[in-house]
């Protein structure tokens, strides 16, 4: 199982993500009016109009708001707009492939489409819905609580599992401890003749000791990075209910879920993968050290005791994006479909259908 390092979360989410689209506007750090630096004038911005998705200054605002083609638009303050986690800036009201604005969304594929989306991809699909009859639901979804409570639990099993990692790593140091000391008594009573001897035990005891708490200071480190990952995403999420736009806290959940259910994943994983296992150092004296003069040929042994984990952590949900919405189909929209003709002898004087397989 390969434990090394992960993808920072902003990353990730925007290589998979149809949705999110880089620009300069999403990581300025001082936002400036779009219209004004067009031509060629820095100004501060004060607005982010969310169906533009462009910046305003109070001068620029004025006619947007009052148009007849933008006077409906939501728009944000710039302050607001920049307490947005960065991955959820990047989300983007238009499709990518097309540059078309998301118009449509189809319940079979779990997805937004623009027009020209689902002319593509999308004209055999029965359930097409428009965009702000799954938009309206997003924030008031029973998701949002359970995306929440699932951050906490996720939250509480890894901060549950480092306690542990970390207390077993103080017994094994302990455990080294009282081993050195066991062998050390028994180094002075016959130290003349067991120098060389305890030497080798020793370097033993190192050497697995040391493989030990490197094998588990790693996966601490590893778990702590998926620690630090839960509490920025538990950060960003508080900041996404507040003050992202419907859309993007659609896109936002889908991005959550899928980190979460890693995260959720990667425990799993140390469990079946044994990483929870206790792992006790112990040391055996030889009983040949009562007959040291005799015939003894080593000092004892160093071992490594396993014994499965004494705690348990709490299973996160298992859940797919796309059931994230509930969706329902009417009967009416089911559209039948002539799939085979049955042709009945002319000698058959009945027929009798007992069962009838519908196919989704």
């Amino acid at each position: 199982m390969a434990m090394g390092g992960y993808i920072p979360i902003n990353e990730e989410i925007a290589e998979i993500s149809p949705y999110i689209h880089h620009s300069k506007i999403a990581s300025t750090e001082q936002p400036i009016c779009t219209i004004c630096d067009d031509d060629g004038i820095s100004k501060t911005a004060v607005t982010w109009c969310t169906e533009c998705e462009v910046f305003f200054c109070g001068k620029c605002e004025k006619p947007h708001r009052k148009s007849r083609l933008s006077k409906d638009h939501k728009t944000m303050s710039a302050e607001d707009y920049h307490q947005l986690p960065t991955f959820i800036k990047e989300i983007s009201s238009q499709c990518k492939e097309h540059q078309e604005k998301f118009e449509r969304y189809c319940s079979f594929h779990a997805c937004l489409c623009c027009v020209q989306c689902i002319t593509d991809k999308h004209q055999k699909c029965q359930d097409i819905k428009p965009r702000s009859v799954i938009l309206n639901q997003v924030k008031s979804s029973a998701s949002v609580p359970l995306f929440e409570k699932d951050l906490k639990n996720l939250k509480r099993n890894l901060d549950k599992a480092l306690k542990y990692m970390k207390k077993r790593l103080s017994a094994n140091n302990i455990k080294k401890t009282e081993a050195v000391d066991e062998i050390r008594h028994m180094s002075k009573l016959i130290d003349d003749f067991l120098n060389e001897l305890e030497h080798k035990i020793l370097d033993d005891l190192e050497s697995k000791h040391s493989k030990l708490k490197s094998e588990m200071v790693i996966l601490v480190q590893q778990m702590e990075q998926r620690a630090v990952q839960i509490n920025q995403l538990q950060g960003e999420f508080t900041k996404m209910t507040q003050y992202a736009t419907d859309l993007q806290m659609y896109v936002g959940l889908k991005e959550i879920e899928k980190a979460t259910s890693e995260v959720t994943k990667y425990i799993e994983d140390l469990k079946r993968g044994g990483q929870f296992d206790e792992n006790s150092i112990e040391v055996t004296i030889s009983s040949d050290l009562h007959s040291i003069l005799q015939d003894v040929k080593s000092f004892g042994y160093i071992n490594i005791h396993t014994t499965p984990l004494t705690f348990h952590v709490k299973a996160g949900r298992k859940y797919q994006a796309q059931h994230m919405l509930e969706s329902k189909t009417d009967i009416q929209q089911i559209m039948p479909s002539l799939f085979r003709t049955l042709t009945i002898p002319n000698d058959m004087n009945s027929l009798s259908i007992r069962a009838l397989c519908s196919i989704a």
